[in-house]
């Protein structure tokens, strides 16, 4: 997918037009952004925000985030253990302590 931001209000504007002009290639919108469909017409869009407002308007070439086979096992349990939590203000630091569980340097320090 391809992910187009926007940083000024011309730009939110076109980029607006363009998503509702094209709703084909739109994956998904987020007002000052929106994910494009990673074909040739979600390139000729993103080229022409781009063409159009230069600087104002940032691309990236994205691609899908599988939970299964991106993120190891520990942090998808250390995930679900923590959202399952007795006492919902316990931040992760506090939590992970004395626990089976990466901690939050760990997990900050180790790419995917």
């Amino acid at each position: 997918m391809l992910l187009v931001v926007t940083y000024s209000q011309s730009a939110r504007a076109t980029l607006r037009n363009v998503c509702a002009s094209h709703e084909a290639a739109v994956v998904r919108r987020f007002g000052r952004a929106a994910l494009l469909a990673d074909t040739e017409l979600g390139a000729f869009l993103a080229l022409r925000l781009r063409e159009k407002h230069a600087d104002d308007v940032q691309l990236e070439r994205t691609e899908p985030f599988n939970e299964f086979a991106d993120a190891p096992e520990s942090v998808r349990e250390a995930a679900t253990a923590y959202e399952n939590r007795e006492t919902v203000s316990t931040p992760y630091a506090k939590f992970a302590v004395g626990r089976d569980h990466p901690t939050l340097e760990e997990l900050t320090d180790e790419p995917l």
